[in-house]
């Protein structure tokens, strides 16, 4: 194998382990350890409209990006084949996922420029905060930027290529890495920065996500009983 081979089966067959490991295992440590840590820092009070409108296209393009990722590349081919194919699904995602990037990355333009603009803000504002915010920013950027050549290849083969990798990754199957050989380098720059955001999220505010996903088991916790309290009253005591 090549010194190339090395570094390509290293990024695409071994670093997705390690920034999974570290992903799952330091949010748990931290969540243990730094609980008074585990929160988004809201600065709400100052520049609440700019917050607001740039919160809400960020959260809102990004979950939609996530939950597409989560699905488009983990569900097997044989899970959708009767209703699309791999070449309709494609465009699906680039359609619907250009538009929730485009959301996204005006979302967090937004925010950064809040965090910088604003002395009161930016004197509150950790240097992992703003590092966090310009690494998010890039991998929307180059995740646009994979739309043009993903319209160049509608005939699914870039995508079942993409899902090739994830399913093995996740399955822990050999020969992950052999799926992205070949592929254009934006979209092996996009897969490895999205790989840095899991290994760097433990120790960022990011780590709020997870209380925003443990908040969905109120949906499903049982009604809590709540009863008035009984007066003492001393015995022999009328009225």
């Amino acid at each position: 194998m090549t010194p190339g081979g090395y570094i390509h089966h290293f990024l695409f067959g071994i670093y997705p382990y390690l920034a999974l490991s570290v992903f799952f295992i330091g949010s748990l440590l931290r969540f243990d350890r730094e609980q008074y840590t585990w929160k988004s820092d809201s600065s709400q009070l100052l520049r609440a409209r700019q917050l607001r409108w740039g919160s809400n296209l960020f959260h809102f393009g990004v979950l939609f990006i996530f939950v597409g990722h989560l699905v488009g590349l983990l569900a097997p081919y044989w899970s959708y084949e009767w209703l699309m194919s791999a070449g309709d699904k494609q465009l699906l995602a680039i359609v619907t996922g250009g538009i929730a990037g485009v959301a996204a990355i005006a979302g967090l333009t937004l925010l950064i420029h809040r965090r910088v603009a604003d002395p009161r803000i930016a004197s509150n504002t950790r240097t992992w905060d703003i590092a966090i915010l310009v690494l998010l920013w890039l991998q929307l950027a180059l995740g646009l930027a994979t739309i043009p050549l993903s319209a160049g290849h509608l005939d699914g083969s870039m995508m079942l290529k993409f899902t090739g990798w994830a399913q093995y990754v996740v399955t822990f199957r050999p020969g992950a890495a052999d799926f992205l050989v070949g592929v254009p380098l934006v979209f092996q720059v996009h897969l490895f920065l999205g790989l840095t955001v899991f290994l760097v999220f433990p120790f960022t505010r990011l780590v709020h996500i997870w209380s925003g996903f443990a908040a969905a088991a109120y949906l499903v916790r049982p009604y809590q009983i709540v009863r008035t309290r009984r007066r003492w009253k001393p015995t022999g005591v009328q009225g």
